[in-house]
């Protein structure tokens, strides 16, 4: 049962990733993070880096040498133990798949590749956060030590956690929390029982009675009744 709601969660956070959660940066920490990007400097070993992706923020921590280490979702580790095909660049269809399939790998790979094309954003958590991170040969260390294979979750293992663990000590998510935060909302607001007990009837309607279509037509709106 806990598996089962764990994997709707992860999907209905993999939606809304695409405008909610999105960390957009202004015109002017665009023009500042690509300066800093391009020109290699401000960055020292240690040093929490992320960039805005289509439907996430992008974490990793800076390595040194122009190398950044980073968890990124892969399904080709599973599929062949050649390296050379496991170290190229990570491309869409792959990270999909190794989200869906739970496997994801921390890498390590040049701040071009990890960049793709993005601004660089740096050690803008530690504000946010006001935490204080540990020294930064620490942190460094410890992603250089996990370096490798390890399972993935959307929700509670995803590259944020990597690097805060990295940084801060413990792991957690500000994407995740956001989403949690956002699905509260969702669960108190009473139309979304409406809504979702209209759904249910039309889907009835549409596809006729079964299983299949009276048990979610009754118990979703029913258990955000009861939540709300």
């Amino acid at each position: 049962m806990l598996d089962s709601l764990t994997f709707l969660l992860e999907k209905v956070f993999l939606l809304t990733q695409f405008n909610i959660f999105s960390f957009i940066p202004s015109q002017g920490d665009k023009e500042k993070c690509a300066r800093h990007y391009e020109a290699g400097r401000n960055l020292q070993r240690g040093d929490l880096l992320e960039v805005p992706r289509t439907l996430f923020v992008h974490f990793g921590i800076y390595l040194g040498d122009n190398k950044v280490a980073h968890m990124m979702p892969d399904i080709m580790p599973v599929l062949t133990r050649n390296k050379s095909r496991i170290q190229k660049v990570v491309n869409n269809k792959r990270l999909l798949l190794g989200v869906l399939c739970k496997y994801a790998t921390i890498r390590i790979d040049t701040l071009e590749d990890f960049a793709y094309g993005s601004p660089v954003l740096l050690n803008t958590m530690d504000s946010s956060l006001k935490k204080q991170p540990l020294p930064n040969e620490d942190v460094a260390r410890r992603a250089e030590m996990l370096v490798g294979r390890i399972p993935y979750s959307l929700l509670w293992n995803n590259c944020e956690h990597f690097v805060t663990y990295c940084r801060y000590g413990t792991g957690f998510s500000l994407q995740t929390d956001k989403f949690c935060e956002w699905l509260k909302s969702v669960i108190r607001d009473q139309r979304s029982v409406f809504l979702t007990a209209l759904l249910g009837t039309l889907s009835i309607i549409f596809l006729g009675m079964a299983p299949s279509t009276a048990l979610p037509a009754l118990l979703i709106p029913f258990t955000l009744w009861m939540a709300g």
